[in-house]
């Protein structure tokens, strides 16, 4: 049973990102398809999703097609009960329904004025009123979430659930922009965005080179706190430390430089999402480790 995953680019698409941690998040077995939306294809890759006609986007082992994010995670949980998407326990699931119907249907000034980005930090960015009143209702709707779980930290519902998965890319907006909430949420917004889970998102999405950069302002930017000031860099060649690509298997043909020492990888985008961000892959840093203290 092997689920179809439609996504757009990794850096902007927030929508994305949801449905893409709900798989992965879960461990629910997927094939990861992308979709041009910055490339001018997204109407014709589109065409056979039909009636979808956004991403993301769900094809089910039987054909069935299946659009629109909270569509998605409800059919998921049903399919995978033993996965434990939504809270356990009926009062949090009721909670954790809601934050995540609300997030569909609302905040719609702090989408528009803050699109997510997550390649770095703008700062001195000045949010609206407007998005400021968004703020105070997400903070609203995670006090109910904890009084609800009785988490005072960590994931809203004392365990990761769909919830967290909703909330992932206003995290990111939140942090990419600067916005204005208590320092408990801020480490809220840092712990998912720690998640090695999401690193490798991001990573993923930073092998793309962008001319315009979208979502572009006339602000001062500094690095993304997590993951994004990488020490490595690419090369033209070897030799490796290592024969095969840590991630394949496969024999290396495209090379970094981490630390005075080069590694190989299969191809270029093995590579590349490693330079971005080396210590979002398990597989990459068990290697340098293992060889480090051999």
């Amino acid at each position: 049973m092997t689920y179809d995953l439609f996504i757009g680019d990794r850096l902007f698409s927030s929508w994305s990102m949801r449905g893409w941690l709900m798989l992965e998040k879960f461990g629910l077995p997927y094939r990861n398809y992308m979709i041009g939306l910055y490339s001018g294809t997204m109407t014709e890759d589109m065409k056979p999703l039909a009636p979808a006609r956004l991403v993301p986007a769900l094809r089910l082992p039987d054909g069935t097609m299946v659009g629109e994010s909270l569509a998605m995670a409800e059919t998921l949980a049903e399919r995978h009960p033993e996965a434990g998407l939504w809270p356990t326990e009926p009062a949090a699931r009721v909670a954790a329904r809601w934050l995540c119907a609300e997030m569909v249907a609302g905040f719609a000034a702090l989408r528009g004025e803050c699109p997510m980005q997550l390649k770095h930090c703008w700062q001195e960015f000045e949010p609206s009123q407007e998005t400021q009143a968004d703020l105070k209702r997400i903070e609203t709707l995670w006090a109910h979430a904890r009084i609800v779980s009785g988490a005072t930290s960590g994931p809203l519902f004392g365990h990761y659930s769909l919830a967290d998965v909703f909330y992932t890319p206003v995290a990111a907006r939140i942090i990419g922009y600067g916005l204005p909430v208590s320092e408990a949420n801020r480490d809220y917004c840092l712990e998912l965005l720690s998640d090695p889970t999401v690193r490798q998102w991001r990573a993923m999405g930073m092998t793309v080179d962008y001319d315009p950069f979208p979502y572009a302002l006339a602000l001062p930017s500094s690095a993304w706190p997590i993951g994004g000031q990488s020490e490595a860099h690419t090369v033209e060649g070897g030799p490796s430390v290592n024969d095969t690509c840590p991630y394949s298997g496969k024999p290396v043909t495209h090379f970094l430089e981490l630390n005075g020492q080069c590694w190989g990888f299969c191809n270029q985008f093995c590579r590349d999402k490693t330079v971005a961000d080396p210590g979002a892959w398990p597989k990459f840093t068990e290697m340098t480790a293992a060889v480090n203290h051999s």
